[in-house]
């Protein structure tokens, strides 16, 4: 036995914490059982802060002990001292989190280099041949059986797919609330699921065919979620080459529905031939075309497409096959798809807006954004996170503090703790800009004002019908920022909804 009565608990928990959801909870106690007397108590959300961002103690800790423990039981096996499936497993854990945080540095910088230029995100992995010698060390001649059918390749392309994840989830998903936290996890079981030892042995190769659901309110960072997933696909290596074979930022295909014609939708998702239609002049592959089996395509409010896509959308689903427009030819879709709502689906279905169908072949993956009222109430501080990260962006890391606190400060005096900001995080980003610009904020839409307002006119008869109708539209188009969207709403076309709106209504909100 290499693993002894008074070591087993440690071991194994260690174990499992290479194989968990970093943003859980379950993290902690983890590190307790590893690190006994040692561990140092963190925030049970790891998040970005804006003031201080750096790993937590306890990672430096575990690494250290994952590599302690590491050697000894290699010196153990190679002494000749037996080791039982359990045990054997345990060890390449313990192995597999030490390797992987020795690397994570590199892995980052090799991260930040390939988002910088896209070239260098297929460029040689300088460090993997170090990488493959490290393993080597602790199973080659301690393990003989476990290295011969060892991937390292496979294990190299796990490891920087996890880096990009926590990346990308840690660096787009702001907030030190629970809800926060519990959203960073969901993305997380998004792309890994809850078992990541199944995902690294086969379930990579079959997150293609789970479509993800994003449902959130506007201005609730759906995109930011959505890149975090899209950027963090399985890419394999090919060690020949020591490149990875496709890049992982030109695999994401993001597409806004909303700002599209029902025509264009058709031509930019699926593609057209040339001479299907007026203005197609040449032949077009289309996102769904283009979009390899590691990559995805975003559907970004997927609730304002019209039926007769939905319909489109949903054979891709279950046939995983398209028609360009003018085609008659089908086309294989390799892709994973995406999408993104701030519609209540179930409204819409009820209504016969979207169809039933469709939502379950959506849904089978489902993550939802919190609001920014939500996360403030749950965690009142979180609003000077919040305000000092959109500082910096807007007024750079030396002048933001003082920002922040102006913002605060106004934000105290004029909109209250309670203010609800409807507009969410983008609503709070306006208010820094404006407040930094004419050091005051008024939000544009005031809805219980502007209804009461306009109920009292109304019994009053001081509102003609065209102002009254004028006014109405306004409002509606003020919350949805779409003719065609307003239009639908109230049955008119985009075209009578553009000449009726109101712009100095829209932007006052009176």
């Amino acid at each position: 036995m290499i693993i002894l009565e008074n070591e087993r608990k440690s071991m194994m928990a260690l174990a499992e914490l290479s194989a968990s959801n970093p943003f859980l909870t379950r993290r902690i106690d983890l590190e307790r059982d590893v690190l006994g007397d040692r561990f140092v108590y963190t925030d049970a959300a790891w998040h970005k802060r804006q003031d201080i961002d750096e790993l937590p103690t306890n990672i430096g800790l575990l690494t250290e002990t994952a590599g302690q423990w590491s050697e000894t039981f290699r010196e153990r096996l190679i002494a000749g001292e037996s080791a039982d499936v359990q045990e054997l497993s345990i060890y390449e854990d313990v192995v597999s989190y030490f390797v992987y945080n020795v690397f994570q540095d590199r892995l980052r910088l090799f991260l930040e280099e390939s988002g910088d230029s896209r070239s260098l995100a297929r460029c040689h992995a300088p460090f993997y041949a170090e990488f493959r010698e490290k393993l080597e060390y602790f199973f080659g001649e301690a393990a003989p059986e476990l290295w011969a059918r060892y991937d390292v390749p496979h294990l190299f392309a796990c490891f920087y797919q996890l880096r990009r994840a926590f990346h990308y989830i840690h660096g787009n998903i702001l907030g030190g609330s629970m809800a926060a936290a519990e959203l960073r996890a969901s993305v997380w079981h998004s792309i890994f699921t809850h078992d990541m030892r199944r995902y690294r042995r086969s379930q990579y190769q079959h997150m293609t065919d789970i479509s993800t659901l994003i449902l959130g309110s506007s201005g609730t960072g759906k995109e930011l979620v959505a890149q975090a997933i899209g950027y963090a696909r399985f890419i394999p290596l090919d060690e020949t080459k020591m490149t990875f074979v496709e890049d992982y930022q030109s695999s994401f295909y993001p597409v806004n529905l909303s700002a599209l014609s029902p025509t264009l939708i058709e031509s930019e998702l699926f593609g057209h031939r040339k001479g299907s239609f007026t203005g197609a002049v040449g032949d077009r592959v289309g996102w769904f075309g283009l979009c390899s089996e590691r990559g995805s395509v975003f559907l970004d409010e997927i609730g304002e497409t019209s039926t007769d896509i939905q319909v489109k959308l949903l054979r891709l689903l279950q046939a995983r096959t398209f028609q360009r427009v003018g085609d008659v030819n089908s086309v294989r879709f390799h892709g994973k798809v995406i999408a993104a709502t701030n519609r209540d689906l179930a409204r819409e279905m009820q209504s016969g807006a979207f169809r039933e169908d469709l939502y379950y072949r959506l849904c089978g993956d489902m993550v939802r954004t919190p609001d920014l009222a939500e996360q403030i109430q749950e965690a009142p501080e979180q609003l000077h996170h919040f305000v000092l990260y959109i500082a910096r962006s807007v007024a750079g890391h030396d002048e933001a503090p003082a920002l922040a606190e102006q913002v605060e400060a106004y934000i105290d005096k004029h909109l209250g703790a309670d203010y609800p900001w409807p507009g969410n995080v983008r609503e709070l980003e306006q208010c820094v800009r404006s407040i930094l610009i004419r050091q005051e904020y008024h939000p544009t839409l005031r809805t219980r004002e502007f209804t009461g307002t306009l109920g009292e006119r109304v019994n009053l008869g001081e509102m003609s019908l065209d102002e009254l109708t004028s006014r109405y539209i306004s409002m509606i188009y003020a919350r949805t920022k779409n003719y065609q969207e307003t239009g639908r709403l109230l049955g008119l076309d985009g075209r009578t909804v553009k000449a009726k709106v109101n712009q100095e209504y829209v932007e006052s909100g009176e």
